[in-house]
């Protein structure tokens, strides 16, 4: 077996410790790991949880709507000024905030990464091109990015999902570039080139496992960072009117004027986004001390 597989597989396990051994430690971490099961196991049975559609109208016994009820047995979270059921609301949006944050951050961890190992690994001019196109996308605003695109093309979450993948990659390309630049001058990658391993094998067997847990953090924040890019788009009024997602709800309830008045309405998808984001920090945290050496001897 190989110096560099050696490493490989020690370093993977190292890491895997490290984390776990966070979780143990840091109690914030274990309650973001727990938060973060049940909203994945709610978003993965949300059409069996949530006991109506998300635009079914409710009437009491007289045949009236159910108009801005408060919060209740038959409705968890109250409803809406429509009738509509808040509860099964909020239980679907989960699947949606969950989808585009996951599907965005693997895109944009994907593209990110491959585009930060190869100009690590090459440096000189192919460094320098790569840099440049990383610095005209960070020169594009976000929102103004995403209203266009709404424009052109008819408001969905894909293409939230391809708004954020477009402008977010540049920021795992460049540190993922930092890392490699130090990587690609270690020992193991000078016996892998002796050894007449190409370029491609090198990059892909021996530089990117090094680069796996940085990876990994900036995905989880990716996710972070997704989700709360849906969010602020759809309480804007550019999201799918079509889906249920937490930003949409709270966009319908601002756009209606009763906010001030329903305050069950508000606080059902607002405390799902923050419980939601602040799970994936807490864990990202615990992930961060495994990639930064230094934070380990707090």
């Amino acid at each position: 077996m190989s110096t560099a597989t050696l490493h490989k597989k020690a370093n993977s396990q190292s890491v895997i410790r490290l984390f776990f051994k966070n979780l143990k430690r840091d109690k914030l971490a274990l309650i973001g790991v727990v938060l973060l099961v049940f909203f994945i196991g709610v978003a993965a049975f949300s059409d069996i949880i949530a006991p109506y559609g998300p635009r079914d109208r409710h009437y009491n016994e007289d045949g009236k709507i159910r108009r801005l009820e408060a919060p209740s047995a038959a409705h968890p979270f109250g409803t809406t000024d429509v009738g509509r059921d808040i509860y099964s609301q909020v239980v679907l949006g989960t699947k949606t905030a969950l989808t585009v944050g996951i599907l965005a951050a693997l895109l944009v961890t994907v593209v990110g990464s491959v585009v930060g190992i190869i100009a690590g690994y090459y440096g000189g001019w192919v460094d320098t091109v790569i840099m440049r196109v990383v610095d005209f996308f960070y020169a594009i605003p976000f929102i103004p990015f995403v209203i266009v695109l709404s424009a052109v093309l008819k408001p969905s979450i894909w293409n939230i999902i391809l708004a954020v993948s477009l402008l977010s990659w540049r920021t795992v390309a460049r540190l993922v570039r930092s890392q490699v630049l130090s990587i690609a001058k270690r020992p193991f990658i000078k016996a892998a080139r002796v050894a007449g391993a190409s370029n491609p094998r090198i990059m892909f067997k021996y530089v990117l496992p090094n680069v796996v847990p940085l990876i990994m953090l900036e995905m989880a924040f990716m996710v972070n960072w997704a989700i709360a890019a849906e969010a602020s788009i759809a309480f804007l009024g550019f999201g799918d009117p079509t889906v249920p997602s937490w930003g949409q709800i709270l966009h319908i309830v601002f756009t209606t004027g009763n906010s001030r008045v329903a305050w069950w309405w508000i606080t059902a998808p607002g405390v799902a986004i923050v419980l939601l984001l602040l799970s994936i920090f807490f864990v990202a945290r615990a992930l961060e001390e495994v990639v930064d050496p230094r934070l380990r001897r707090r």
